[in-house]
């Protein structure tokens, strides 16, 4: 989100001397993306952020694949992975390209014995249920049913949670996840028409700063695989740091909806984008107001996306026997609609009060074992009258 933020104490320029008040230095470091073209900050530390001890293990954590080449549309029950007190081992990816994993998690516990960064991908961390606290060496966010956070890679973080009951749906990108082009203007504001604001993003409001050597466990995901990183001093040692490049929330809940006279297509809903997918949430409307409008979504062909809608709460009216958890992926090369009824049901309503979340890939999903374990096998035909 190209949105300037600063927190704690910063110099008054970039690269000059900043001292701690017993004359020694802090240490600035810049953390960009896109090599020195995109977004960045400046944070200054306690101590040099380079200090690596021990480089104690190494293992894999690269999803298994159960049908690489898939036409065949799945219903996932989300819900039916079972909760893990780890928050790494509870994250199963069900649906994966060389752009993107889509991954289901039941955390119970919170992230207690080490940190935790991925440098392969940004993040999208949807809170399905729970609430708790992204605690981040560029500050903390509080988070809530309903909120995405956004984690770009190399954010070094811990997450806290409230209780244990908990359900993710998480996207991890390896493309830049950014706000739609077409909501902003050429200084990066976000224009009217956009269905959100700078109100609405919430940014790191405190932060941790700790001034403390010894032994800290940073787990290190690079190319699927898991580094056991030993670091010499705490990483949440930042005094203080501006710039465009940190973690951010945003609820679904602040998704103002764009109606019409007649249904209107996805792309209304879009939420973020990359170069290789879109998001979009859904939430609850008022219905076409066409004295003759079909409601219902209308029957159309995925030629060059696959779609995924993850169900989170409410009626869900174009399709039938799906609940809260679900996931349903509609496979490029075949068309999709509404369910046998959905379109005669969905005439004269006025409003929905569906929440879902809309993932559309450029390139086709792979299905991993751990999809299957939870999949539908025959969701494809339940189009049949």
């Amino acid at each position: 989100m190209p949105l300037y933020h600063k927190l704690g104490n910063i110099p008054p320029k970039r690269h000059i001397i900043f001292r701690k008040p017993n004359g020694d230095l802090y240490y600035e470091q810049l953390f960009g993306t896109i090599g020195f073209d995109g977004m960045s900050t400046n944070s200054y530390h306690e101590h040099r952020p380079t200090q690596v001890k021990e480089i104690r293990k190494q293992y894999s954590v690269a999803p298994k694949i159960a049908k690489s080449n898939n036409i065949q549309s799945y219903r996932l029950r989300g819900f039916q992975v079972n909760p893990e007190n780890d928050f790494l081992e509870s994250r199963k990816i069900v649906l994966t390209n060389s752009d993107c994993h889509i991954v289901l998690a039941a955390p119970k516990k919170s992230t207690a014995d080490y940190f935790y960064k991925n440098t392969d991908s940004d993040e999208m961390i949807f809170i399905h249920k729970g609430s708790g606290k992204l605690r981040t060496m560029l500050g903390n966010i509080d988070f809530k049913y309903g909120d995405y956070l956004i984690v770009p890679r190399g954010i070094i973080y811990k997450i806290d949670f409230d209780t244990e009951d908990n359900r993710l749906f998480i996207v991890e990108s390896h493309r830049p996840i950014y706000t739609p082009k077409r909501y902003r203007n050429w200084f990066g504001q976000l224009l009217e028409h956009s269905p959100f604001c700078e109100r609405d993003i919430r940014r790191p409001h405190e932060l941790e700063t700790y001034d403390e050597k010894g032994e800290f466990l940073i787990k290190v995901k690079k190319k699927d695989e898991i580094f056991d990183m030993i670091y010499a001093t705490h990483p949440f040692d930042v005094v203080g740091y501006d710039g465009y490049n940190y973690p951010y929330a945003f609820s679904i809940h602040d998704f103002e909806p764009l109606t019409g006279r007649i249904h209107q297509p996805p792309p209304v809903h879009q939420t973020f984008e990359t170069d290789a997918f879109v998001v979009c949430s859904f939430v609850p409307r008022l219905y076409d107001y066409h004295p003759e409008a079909i409601p219902a979504p209308y029957n159309h062909s995925n030629i060059d996306s696959d779609e995924v809608l993850y169900y989170v709460d409410g009626d869900f009216m174009s399709r039938n026997d799906i609940e809260a958890g679900h996931i349903s992926l509609h496979p490029a090369g075949i068309p999709h609609g509404p369910h046998p009824g959905a379109v005669e049901r969905s005439i004269g309503k006025k409003d929905t009060q569906e929440l879902a979340v809309m993932v559309d890939t450029f390139k086709p999903l792979m299905v991993t074992e751990e999809a299957m374990k939870i999949a539908d096998d025959t969701y494809y035909q339940s189009w049949l009258e």
